[in-house]
């Protein structure tokens, strides 16, 4: 069995987003829109701080799980490719992070 990747799941919302929003959650979040889909990541996200100051790793791989699916769905919606902040990422990693920190623009 080969291993499950973020592009795998990339692929998966994509399909999954073209269903029924009767027969998919996925479908359901997009036809919602990215209102709805970035409160549901919202939502995730706290969940997951709170699995972190868990002491049950379970909680916390479960809550990751569902914050990277709700994270995809929100990319997805905006039509941002996972490999846009997987180039991101990698930009980063050529300076520390205080580095990049420091570089962007002050609100």
């Amino acid at each position: 069995m080969s291993e499950f990747t973020l592009n795998d799941l990339e692929v998966l919302v994509a399909a999954r987003a073209k269903a029924s929003p009767d027969e998919s959650w996925t479908a359901k979040l997009v036809a919602a829109g990215q209102s709805r889909a970035a409160k549901k990541l919202g939502e995730e996200a706290v969940e997951t701080v709170i699995a972190a100051l868990s002491p049950h790793r379970e909680d916390l791989v479960s809550e990751s799980a569902d914050l990277i699916y709700h994270l995809m769905v929100v990319l997805h919606i905006a039509e941002v490719p996972l490999q846009d902040v997987l180039n991101e990422l990698q930009r980063r990693t050529g300076q520390s992070g205080l580095q990049e920190k420091a570089s962007r623009p002050q609100s």
